[in-house]
């Protein structure tokens, strides 16, 4: 089954920067125009949450509270591939980071409404 493909987790220092990719596994996955592209991340013994989205079609953005100011999420339509570019990182980003597609994008924050999740990269954060 065709999923999203994540890539870009490490090792960084607090207030590193890492950029994370995101990418179908296959021509079967297709990212329609109406679509929400997403990052959510989950820490061990924490809930998944989401981190920020962007719509496929205008590039409208949302972020986090937590992560507004540092994190940039971006899209290359041609490349059909999602970014998640973050600096100033703080041990609290510490976390598995997933990416998926959602066909609503007025529900862009709904982890629920996502569909295609990837593996996830894990992002490690050292203060």
């Amino acid at each position: 089954q065709a999923h999203m493909v994540e890539s870009g987790g490490k090792f960084a220092q607090a207030g590193g920067s890492l950029r994370l990719s995101c990418t179908p596994s296959g021509r079967d996955l297709i990212i329609y125009a109406n679509d929400v592209m997403g990052w959510f991340r989950q820490a061990p013994g924490k809930e998944r949450e989401f981190v920020a989205g962007v719509t496929w079609r205008n590039n409208k953005k949302y972020y986090a509270d937590s992560v507004k100011g540092r994190f940039t999420i971006s899209r290359v339509a041609a490349e059909n591939t999602v970014y998640l570019q973050m600096s100033s990182l703080k041990p609290e980003d510490a976390a598995v980071y997933y990416c998926a597609r959602n066909s609503d994008a007025y529900t862009w924050s709904d982890g629920s409404k996502y569909t295609d999740w990837g593996q996830g990269t894990q992002v490690t954060v050292s203060s």
